[in-house]
């Protein structure tokens, strides 16, 4: 049988197609508003009442549910207080030590590990895994943490990484075996986590709050749901990149389904398994200053309450604290990624064990002598240093100085950017740009991309946030625009500068492990509260995964072609445009979408500062603990986060395909 060959359809098509919608679009933009009013006012008679419904729900579950005749709010405070239990056992170790009230004071009877063995065996840490180097970074880390008086937060914060972290990285894997075994539940998870890593925190804050009560234990459960997804993704992906060789060895050895996934796959798995623990501490960390909202206390309540009190130097003194604990745990999780398996050590148990031996006779020793010397128990007062003074003053001065400078800046931008575009945007029928979606979605990616783009479009009209998603969309989009403007030429400048480019991935490293509050306290101090205050604080929160991605972009060219490029003559010029930034530009495109997703997550923090978007309806439900408006408004900044994912993704894929690009990585 004769196979018929089915005919594509020409460009001409598509742009016609293009052209038709554009020019309908136009009219009903035009006219629509007086012919069909319905186009540009979503029918209030016509809303889906998610809110009502997912409010419902969650008291449904507090006050009716039940498994039998165990309520299933009693399940939930179960859980709680199972997790409570390590956490307030490395809570004493670290911080509070043993504590009981007496005559309603806190006695404490046996205080926590001193601060200097907590530096040893952090050192002893980077010593094993690592060398002498990680040992000495590790050492000046927390000794940066004692020395600006921020180590009682930052034992309380590293207390509830050290529960966090184990049970994500469980939860993570449980999840991605069953992803990895049963591809019908890959499929099924895939959305879920999709939503999981692009609503705001702040969305689901309000259930747990309510099904978990306030507290640090509530938000380290917050903190389990926030950074699980990628330990799952890279658990399914890690195993299934594991080589056929590995999985004939375990048929050959006649290992059983369970020795071959823990014995075999596991461990050939063992280095991007290691990358996945450590982006669930990275992602904890984050979670740091949200999670002190409902009670996790630490160095990010340090940071929210200087934001509240707007003293830009404490809240920097905290930040770049939180900054030293992730460095700190991201080289020490990053070296016992690349750490091969050592060779067991024969004689006595110290022998066999030194490092822990080491470690223990540290706590002992001194743990004796601070009972005689309280500075080695307790970093004292009289030598802990503050900057705090300093960065007021700085700030002052500027504020003061330059005062009609900023205030024209701010004027420029509003005047003649954000006002325009916001009434634009805002002026747009919802109709119109359901419709564009979809066309967009069908080019880039063919019918289902269409059918997700669109749908998840006409849903945020359907749900009554279309209004609240334009403001959302025209702050993200300036804000992005304005960070690529900026990112693509530094990156272009440091990508071939290799000591230019080390000293640009320090600064982009700490600026994206410093907490988003910090960007905000000198940014309001100076221009006050409203969109251009919102606009600077999430350009400087966005700009460094569009640096990065411009130079891993620009680096992954192949040096054969630019020489090729220079036998033929090109100038600089020419090598850049029609070159290097061509075949950069899946990369550059990637960095971009990871722009966006960095713009939306700010952009709920910025809803502290006064902008009326999606933010701002997801803070306000937090403070009212009304957990439908909450998630319906984070559902809406999620919907808005898929449709930029998945279409710049597939332009991505289609200038890949077209550059010929599709075997590299």
């Amino acid at each position: 049988m004769t196979a018929v060959p089915t005919i594509a359809p020409r460009p001409l098509d598509a742009r016609l197609i293009w052209v038709v919608a554009v020019v309908l679009s136009l009219a009903l933009w035009l006219w629509g508003r007086t012919l069909l009013p319905m186009t540009f006012d979503y029918p209030k008679a016509w809303q889906i009442p998610a809110a009502r419904w997912i409010g419902a729900a969650i008291t449904w579950l507090v006050k009716d549910a039940s498994l039998g005749s165990l309520a299933f709010s009693d399940i939930t405070r179960a859980f709680a207080a199972l997790v409570d239990k390590p956490y307030q056992l490395a809570l004493g170790l670290l911080a509070n030590g043993v504590q009981q009230q007496a005559g309603g004071v806190m006695v404490q009877y046996v205080p926590p590990i001193s601060w200097i063995a907590i530096i040893g065996i952090m050192a002893l840490l980077g010593l094993w895994a690592g060398g002498a180097r990680l040992a000495l970074l590790m050492a000046a880390c927390f000794s940066f943490i004692a020395v600006f008086g921020q180590w009682h937060s930052a034992m309380v914060t590293l207390a509830s990484i050290l529960v966090a972290v184990p049970l994500g990285v469980a939860g993570g894997m449980f999840f991605g075996i069953l992803a990895w075994r049963y591809p019908r539940f890959e499929r099924a998870l895939r959305p879920v986590l999709d939503l999981m890593q692009t609503m705001p925190v702040f969305a689901y804050l309000v259930p747990v709050l309510i099904l978990f009560g306030f507290g640090p234990t509530a938000a380290v459960i917050a903190t389990l749901i926030y950074a699980t997804p990628p330990m799952t993704r890279i658990t399914t992906l890690a195993l299934s990149r594991v080589p056929d060789e590995a999985h004939d060895l375990a048929r050959m050895t006649g290992c059983t389904p369970r020795q071959t996934l823990w014995r075999v796959l596991i461990p050939s798995a063992r280095e991007p398994l290691m990358v996945g623990v450590n982006q669930v501490i990275m992602l904890s960390l984050n979670m740091v200053i949200i999670a002190s909202m409902i009670g996790a206390g630490g160095l990010g309540f340090d940071v929210l309450g200087a934001l509240r009190r707007l003293d830009f130097g404490a809240g920097l003194e905290a930040g770049l604290a939180i900054v030293a604990l992730a460095i700190a745990l991201d080289r020490l999780s990053q070296a016992v990624a690349h750490r091969g398996t050592a060779m067991a050590r024969q004689g006595s148990l110290i022998q066999r064990h030194p490092y822990i031996a080491s470690a223990l006779a540290l706590i002992a020793v001194t743990a004796i002598i601070g009972l005689l010397i309280p500075a080695v128990q307790t970093y004292p007062l009289s030598a802990r240093l503050s900057t705090s003074p300093f960065w007021a003053a700085a700030v002052q001065w500027i504020n003061i100085t330059f005062f009609d400078t900023l205030e024209a800046v701010k004027t420029f931008f509003l005047v003649w950017l954000l006002v325009p575009v916001k009434r634009f945007l805002l002026d747009l029928p919802w109709l119109a740009v359901v419709a564009l979606l979809g066309i967009a979605g069908w080019r880039l990616g063919g019918w289902r991309l269409a059918l997700l783009t669109s749908g998840l479009s006409f849903l945020i009209a359907a749900t009554g946030q279309w209004e609240k998603a334009m403001i959302t969309v025209y702050l993200c989009g300036i804000s992005t625009l304005i960070a690529m403007a900026i990112g693509l030429p530094i990156g272009i400048l440091v990508a071939t500068r290799d000591r230019l480019w080390t000293v640009t991935r320090v600064v982009i490293d700490t600026a994206q492990t410093l907490p988003s509050f910090v960007y905000l306290m000198p940014i309001v101090m100076l221009f006050r509260v409203g969109d251009f205050t919102a606009m600077i604080a999430v350009v400087a929160y966005a700009i460094a995964p569009a640096i990065r991605y411009t130079v891993l972009g620009l680096q992954s060219v192949d040096p054969r072609l630019i020489e090729a490029g220079r036998a033929m003559g090109c100038t600089r010029w020419q090598i850049l445009t029609r070159i290097r930034l061509r075949l950069a530009l899946p990369e550059i495109l990637l960095g971009l979408n990871q722009t966006i997703m960095f713009a939306l997550s700010m952009l709920v923090i910025t809803a502290l500062v006064g902008t009326r978007d999606l933010g701002q309806d997801v803070y306000i439900a937090l403070t009212k603990a009304n957990p439908g408006n909450g998630l319906v408004a984070g559902l809406a900044i999620a919907f808005i986060a898929i449709i930029a994912d998945r279409l710049l993704s597939a332009s991505a894929r289609r200038a890949r395909a077209r550059l010929g690009l599709e075997g590299h990585s």
